[in-house]
């Protein structure tokens, strides 16, 4: 086939066009763009069309305009569903971490993290320390700077995933859940450790750690120190098989033990 080929079949096309009013070309430009999915197109239409006639733009730069439109807004969509997908309790931002609160935390490590390098890797993060540090902000955070930058996330609390898992095995749809769980690029654990988990719940666990292990991330929250996790997998052996799981090329982050959310308060009554 001879490379100009398809360019003889649109001239044709084109031609057919040429004869439209102007009233006609903005209700085809509109069907069009319903036809062809573009609602960005179709609602910046009007204005591209003043901006070209300020700025003289060739037909090219006009039209490289509205697509890159369309383009941007589709990205920003799906950069909502994403964070919405990831079914995060609230909103938290990296931006809004008050780093001058606590003072363990240092805010080039977190601006490094936020760029997904680790996530890219399918390398661990552990977020450590007492309540009111900022674990759940930082673990939100993170996630949420992932989901906007294109990967999929999944933020859940330890009892809730290992109570679903416990239901899919029941269920014998085990190995679907753990599967399902094993395809997010990030999987966000908060509240690991506040719980005590039979030995059936921690080997369910267990198994979701070894179907990400070296391929997908996970980060976890949690108020006990490694040392401590004895209390909620009370299985020695498979207590160190789910810490070496979660270590491993890790990034840890100690929070350190001073509450913010107590200091925070305990400063507004003074004030008040």
């Amino acid at each position: 086939m001879s490379p100009t080929a398809p360019a003889a079949t649109i001239t044709p096309t084109l031609r057919r066009r040429r004869g439209l009013t102007e009233q006609a070309a903005v209700a085809a430009v509109d069907q069009a763009c319903r036809r062809l999915r573009l609602p960005t197109v179709r609602a910046v239409l009007d204005e591209a069309l003043t901006v070209a006639g300020k700025e003289q733009l060739s037909y090219q730069g006009f039209l490289a305009e509205l697509l890159l439109a369309e383009c941007d807004d589709r990205d920003r969509r799906s950069s909502i569903r994403r964070v919405k997908a990831a079914n995060f309790p609230r909103d938290k931002w990296l931006g809004d971490f008050d780093f001058d609160a606590n003072p363990n935390i240092n805010p080039a490590t977190i601006h490094t993290l936020a760029t997904g390098d680790w996530i890219r890797k399918g390398s661990p993060l552990c977020l450590i320390g007492d309540s009111g540090t900022g674990k759940t902000h930082l673990l939100i955070g993170l996630g949420t700077a992932a989901a906007e930058q294109g990967y999929r996330v999944k933020y859940t609390l330890a009892t809730r995933l290992v109570n679903e898992l416990v239901e899919a095995a029941d269920e014998k749809v085990l190995a679907k859940t753990i599967a399902r769980y094993g395809r997010v690029d990030l999987l966000c654990i908060d509240e690991l450790g506040y719980m005590e988990l039979d030995r059936h719940g921690a080997e369910l666990l267990f198994q979701v750690l070894t179907e990400r292990e070296e391929k997908n991330s996970i980060a976890i929250a949690s108020n006990e120190s490694f040392s401590g996790w004895t209390k909620t997998f009370t299985d020695p052996r498979l207590c160190a098989a789910i810490v070496d799981r979660l270590t491993f090329n890790a990034a840890i982050i100690e929070t350190g033990t001073d509450s913010y959310r107590l200091a925070h308060t305990i400063a507004q009554q003074a004030a008040s």
